[in-house]
């Protein structure tokens, strides 16, 4: 692949118009567009769902109309959450093509690949359907984002090896997590020889706001740069990066994250054990204290993986209280497909007798369903 400048702008976050989630305000989008290409950035990635189908158009109108086509790279996904049959592919696809104004996607994933994911892309050939595109230019670099469990991620790079990159969330509170496990996903797909694009670095705006203390920590270090730069940087460090996604929504976002990623400098091992005392902070503030060692899910009847919601839970929590879109959110509703729900609880109470912590986990549990189900 073509060597490209490491940050990428994500296109879920938009500036608005009144506030309004479709309605995208396209001066304000001109002009982060023209300051981005200004300073030698060039990714662009957009999806058939953002800002309510909306995010397309906008890139076209902004973007594509206004600069040769050459002159940056366009990312696109294709939905197949709403998709069922085979004979859906061309709609959606060639539906996208005409949205952005594009003849071709220089990258272009199968959006939100996961176990649930995986039988509707076999049934539907769409990585075969998508290989011929490619064959016949229409595509440059085929992927797949993905939101799932590291086994999956290996059965999907193993099923097939034709991708060229995988889309994966990576950051600093994510890389040893016990249920995202960022740090293993990253391996795999090392393992894989897939260059990685980075989403969620900045766990969609949480580590640009992060406690006191945490944020007093990396202020002192570096008085002059942001929370959220200290992110960024952490992905874009990481081997086997390609690119970093934002999602940014004004002028003051944007030239903050080209302010640390024009000249960018991989962070330090001082720095990096920095993060690790951040990620202590935010750890320690837990709401559920489970320690993760999964004694309550052995006699489980209902099968619900305890700790897995407990600790989607704790990270949930330290979102932005006016996010609409969380990534704990997506991997519960994974989860919640493949085994027991939180409501699924009989309360048979077998959890609790195996609990080292004494955790009043029925209780807990129907705390985190009214969370995620409700």
């Amino acid at each position: 692949m073509a060597e490209i400048k490491k940050l990428g702008f994500g296109c879920m976050r938009l500036p608005l118009l009144n506030g309004e989630f479709n309605q995208v305000d396209k001066p304000a989008l001109n002009q982060m567009v023209d300051y981005f290409l200004e300073h030698g950035f060039t990714y662009f990635d957009t999806a058939w769902f953002y800002h309510k189908c909306q995010s397309e158009a906008a890139l076209k109108e902004c973007l594509v109309e206004r600069y040769p086509r050459s002159s940056f790279q366009l990312a696109d996904k294709m939905p197949l959450a709403l998709i069922n049959e085979e004979k859906e592919l061309p709609e959606y696809f060639n539906t996208q093509l005409e949205r952005c104004g594009v003849s071709y996607f220089d990258y272009y994933l199968v959006h939100d690949m996961g176990k649930d994911r995986f039988a509707v892309a076999e049934k539907t050939h769409v990585f075969d359907f998508l290989a011929q595109k490619k064959a016949d230019g229409m595509i440059k670099q085929l992927g797949f984002s993905f939101h799932d469990t590291p086994e999956v991620l290996e059965q999907l790079l193993t099923a097939h090896p034709e991708v060229d990159f995988v889309q994966l969330q990576l950051n600093y509170l994510d890389w040893d997590s016990e249920v995202t496990q960022s740090r293993r996903l990253w391996e795999i797909a090392k393992q894989h020889n897939k260059p990685i694009i980075v989403m969620e670095p900045v766990k969609g705006g949480m580590l640009a706001e992060l406690p006191k203390e945490a944020a007093a920590l990396l202020k002192a270090a570096t008085p002059d740069k942001s929370l959220a730069s200290w992110a960024i940087r952490f992905a874009a460090s990481q081997e086997n990066v390609l690119v970093v996604l934002s999602g940014m929504s004004n002028m003051e976002q944007l030239k903050d994250n080209i302010a640390c990623m024009e000249n960018f400098q991989p962070l330090s091992a001082a720095e990096l054990d920095l993060l690790q005392q951040v990620v202590d902070i935010i750890n320690s503030k837990i709401a559920i204290p489970c320690t993760g060692c999964a004694y309550c899910i052995n006699n489980c009847p209902m099968e619900i993986p305890i700790p897995k919601y407990f600790s989607l839970y704790n990270s949930d929590l330290l979102e932005p209280p006016d996010k609409a879109w969380t990534q704990q959110g997506v991997l519960y509703d994974h989860f919640a497909q493949q085994q027991g729900k939180a409501s699924d609880c009989c309360e048979c109470g077998q959890c609790e007798k195996m609990c080292p912590q004494h955790l009043p986990i029925r209780e807990l549990l129907k705390t985190v369903a009214k969370h995620f189900e409700e």
